[in-house]
């Protein structure tokens, strides 16, 4: 049987409050990548966004057409409660593997690591299609081992290259410099640009 994501694995960290990986902001490399975007019309795509600071901050930042995505419901819930102002036709409480739609760009924030590794392929065929023509994935991947049994499930930067160059450029895979300090030396920052 095909793996799937666990929607019960999630709603129930969700539910627990267990959820570590939140650190309650925008994380400093998407940050800087985000102040450096100029059109505002842009279609976006966060995918497994969980309560997606990143969100906020690009609607903040006056950015009108970012969509969220999670299998989870409660983290959308979060969303709609901080941000009143957020359009709720955008908060998709759906599995991404079944998201139609075309985006500009789709920011990688902790998803690809809390799939698990045989999810992978039917990742990047996935956001390869779901990518406008010269459309941009860009975000933060682990350089790390991290958990073999439970998400976050680690990778390295040389199995990232062989898995996207079929289907992207790969504009920029490098350690992250500006990653916060619990996961400093553990992130490659990237911008891959579809085929």
């Amino acid at each position: 049987m095909k793996q799937t994501i666990d929607k019960e694995f999630w709603d129930n960290k969700y539910e627990a409050n267990k959820t570590g990986w939140d650190i309650g902001y925008v994380s400093t490399p998407i940050k800087e990548y985000i102040d450096q975007v100029d059109n505002k019309e842009l279609r976006i795509l966060i995918p497994g966004a969980g309560n997606s600071y990143e969100a906020e901050y690009f609607h903040n930042q006056g950015f009108n057409n970012v969509t969220v995505v999670d299998i989870s419901e409660q983290p959308l819930k979060n969303i709609k409660i901080r941000i009143p102002s957020f359009p709720s036709l955008n908060l998709l409480y759906q599995d991404f593997f079944d998201l139609k739609g075309e985006f500009d760009i789709i920011i990688e924030q902790t998803f690809f690591c809390a799939l698990d590794p045989t999810l992978r392929q039917d990742y990047v065929n996935k956001i390869h299609d779901l990518l406008s023509e010269q459309g941009k994935l860009v975000g933060l991947m682990f350089d790390a081992p991290l958990n073999t049994e439970h998400p976050p499930f680690g990778g390295k930067k040389k199995d990232y290259k062989t898995l996207f160059e079929p289907k992207f450029n790969l504009k920029t895979i490098e350690l992250a410099y500006n990653s916060i300090k619990s996961r400093a030396g553990k992130e490659v920052f990237v911008n891959f640009i579809k085929k």
